[in-house]
């Protein structure tokens, strides 16, 4: 059986998440979410980056379309917020973008929308 990747990081990430859905419950816009893992992270000495942009580059030249993730945490994760009833294959898709266009191998995409939090592990 293989080993996960970013074990102790992600699961750190994923309590301070819970700890937030503990708090706040759902029905919130993602921002609140958002505002809230921040000041989380920053408590807890987490290094992290929000609204982090990447650009694409094709033969040469940059793309017009950027693509922002919610934060990348400890410079490896992709962390990204949803508040939706539930989560979707386009969520995945979004998630796996991200990882290829920053070279990171695992993201965390989390949902607060639903009664108990959601969340899923993706790697590439």
């Amino acid at each position: 059986m293989s080993e996960l990747i970013l074990k102790n990081e992600a699961y750190k990430i994923i309590g301070i998440c819970m700890e937030v859905h503990n708090c706040l419950g759902h029905g919130f816009l993602e921002i609140v979410y958002k505002d809230a893992i921040q000041y989380e992270f920053s408590r807890a000495d987490i290094p992290f980056e929000r609204e982090k942009r990447y650009e694409v580059n094709y033969k040469g030249i940059i793309l017009p379309h950027k693509f922002y993730a919610d934060f990348v945490v400890y410079d490896q994760i992709i962390l990204e917020v949803k508040g939706v009833s539930a989560l979707t294959d386009e969520f995945t898709a979004q998630c796996i973008n991200y990882l290829k266009i920053s070279g990171n191998k695992l993201a965390l995409l989390v949902n607060f929308g639903a009664l108990k939090l959601q969340y899923k592990r993706i790697v590439f």
